[in-house]
């Protein structure tokens, strides 16, 4: 089977294509998923630091105007842990897959206890106390999720005055959450991790929807280069080729005085062109000898 000029062109071209496509389709999977989940450990990242400061709002700016008020009834408002927790469930309204929570080893509050996974990340914590942050995977009961920890240390005394015993502490609390939980706390102990957990299928739908818009573009591209470059080839080599290829045909039976394709161009086939254009000449005074001196 003869293939055309344009076919085996096409052919090449499409094997070309072919091949970067799939090299570049899988590096830019792989770079829009790593972004994708940079960009979700980024919002929780922010998602912490929010928490972290309302933390730190509640400890320094309304635990001392709820002093008076903690003798007589225990405002769980008091608490950093619980404000930070009460923000991070506002959010939520708006933000549903970021998930927030003060893991703790022994809280006051039984909504903080860690469970088994928290406790390891914890634990962790503990047994590195120069480890500031833990970033990784999960499987969950609804799949995979990314999660980041950081660690909950004691640092300041204030603490202490909750938390240190159960005598030591306002019996207002004492009686709000029971004498069992929350106690035996010390400076600068490691007590919990504030963890946040995301799904990693939102990580993989924004990278899908990325990866569809690049697929889509380069096809788009990939067509107009296609429908250009046959164009163009149609015009540059095909026609001039075949139109070249008829006029020999022609000469070759004896038709000297075919018309050959004018040319002003000096790539490959105007020098084809002129180059048969002498052959004809030559070919037709040497016939032109061989009738007047047989």
């Amino acid at each position: 089977m003869r293939l055309s000029l344009t076919l085996k062109f096409n052919i090449v071209f499409l094997l070309i294509f072919a091949v970067g496509f799939a090299g570049t389709a899988y590096l830019t999977r792989k770079l829009l998923l790593r972004n994708a989940q940079d960009e979700v450990i980024q919002n929780a990242r922010l998602l912490i630091e929010s928490a972290g400061a309302v933390r730190g709002y509640t400890q320094s700016q309304i635990v001392p105007l709820l002093q008076t008020q903690i003798q007589y009834t225990f405002p769980p408002q008091s608490v950093p842990s619980f404000s930070a927790t009460e923000y991070a469930n506002a959010l939520r309204g708006k933000f549903p897959d970021y998930n927030y929570k003060e893991a703790t080893l022994n809280p006051t509050n039984p909504r903080d206890r860690a469970s088994e996974w928290e406790a390891d990340i914890v634990q962790k914590f503990r047994n590195e106390p120069g480890l500031n942050e833990i970033v990784g995977e999960r499987d969950s009961a609804t799949g995979p999720s990314l999660y980041i920890a950081r660690p909950i240390q004691i640092k300041e005394k204030a603490c202490l005055e909750c938390h240190s015993t159960v005598d030591a502490a306002p019996r207002t609390m004492v009686a709000a959450y029971g004498p069992n939980n929350g106690f035996g706390w010390r400076l600068n102990e490691i007590i919990g991790a504030q963890i946040t957990a995301v799904p990693k299928a939102i990580a993989l739908g924004r990278a899908d929807k990325a990866f569809q818009s690049f697929i889509a573009a380069f096809l788009a591209i990939f067509a107009l280069v296609f429908i250009a470059s046959n164009l163009m080839f149609y015009f540059t080599v095909t026609r001039r080729i075949t139109a070249l290829s008829e006029a020999v045909d022609r000469v070759s039976t004896g038709q000297m005085d075919a018309p050959i394709p004018a040319t002003r161009s000096h790539d490959e086939v105007g020098v084809l062109v002129a180059a048969f254009e002498r052959m004809r000449t030559s070919l037709a005074s040497a016939m032109k000898m061989i009738e007047e001196h047989p």
